[in-house]
């Protein structure tokens, strides 16, 4: 039996990981962190808060006495990260190499990209409104720079925030927003794949003729339609397989009869279930 000890004691205080924004209650845990989500580490890392942490609440003072001049010094995300993990032991060396190459390459990116990572991982994580006020300060960070004068990431870049913050919004359901952030990707990058997700949204809002009108207005957007109708298809045929679908279908039977009132309760609960799960993706 393999039995793992714990570096330092388990903190009575979680520690919230900058830019993840995920809580970590022991060494073993802020480790397995930093590994894992690498690529989407800054030197937002790199704080006093950690270095208190660790040294208060996990007792591991050596530690955060070696941390504190790479943050007073300003020292590499990748020794700092290192550090970390070699203190700890959780993983073999091969694992620590591997993280130091990740967050090497990770340092050529600018501000803006990293801070991208981190909002597309909120969007992965279906932490969407909260995705959605930060692409909208990127996208006004994004501003600041061009009037400053500052170097910015190429403009597919912008596209891309853009795009996302239109995923945020479509994972919220507001498709009117979502095609709006969706078309302007397309303006500034034209890529097929950006006029079909804001064919996708504008499909949920308009009316039948309204939508066929839309995709007629150029042959690019008329072909892209039918790729997506093609594709509507043939994910309703995949949700009539899936077992919620089948549940849906025998949960209209209880319609029938003397079973109406267990048709009521069920979709009392079927709602519940999913106004539930709406408010965890729409929480802050």
């Amino acid at each position: 039996m393999r039995v793992s000890i714990c570096v330092g004691n388990y903190a009575s205080i979680p520690y919230c990981v900058p830019g993840i924004e995920l809580n970590v209650y022991s060494m073993e845990e802020l480790c397995f962190v930093l590994k894992e989500n690498a690529f989407l580490l800054d030197f937002a890392i790199m704080n006093d808060e950690l270095t208190d942490w660790i040294d208060r609440e996990c007792g591991l003072k050596e530690l955060a006495r070696a941390l504190h001049p790479m943050i007073h010094k300003k020292g590499s995300l990748s020794l700092f990260v290192t550090t970390i993990l070699n203190f700890t032991g959780l993983y073999d060396r091969q694992a620590a190499v591997e993280t130091e190459q990740v967050l090497k390459q990770g340092a050529g990116l600018s501000s803006i990209e990293k801070k991208k990572r981190q909002i597309d991982y909120m969007v992965k994580n279906k932490k969407y409104r909260m995705a959605v006020k930060e692409y909208e300060r990127l996208i006004g960070k994004w501003q600041e720079n061009v009037e400053e004068g500052e170097p910015l990431p190429a403009a597919e870049c912008l596209a891309l925030i853009w795009h996302n913050k239109g995923v945020a919004l479509a994972g919220l359901m507001i498709y009117e927003q979502a095609a709006e952030c969706f078309l302007k990707a397309y303006e500034l990058e034209a890529r097929p794949d950006f006029y079909r997700d804001y064919l996708a949204a504008k499909r949920l809002v308009l009316t039948e003729s309204e939508y066929v009108s839309l995709a007629a207005e150029n042959r690019a957007g008329y072909e892209l339609t039918l790729e997506l109708e093609k594709d509507m298809e043939r994910l309703t045929d995949e949700w009539e397989l899936q077992p919620e679908y089948l549940q849906l279908y025998h949960h209209r039977e209880l319609r029938t009869g003397d079973r109406k009132q267990k048709y009521y309760e069920e979709n009392e609960r079927l709602t519940r279930i999913l106004k539930d799960s709406y408010r965890k993706s729409a929480a802050d």
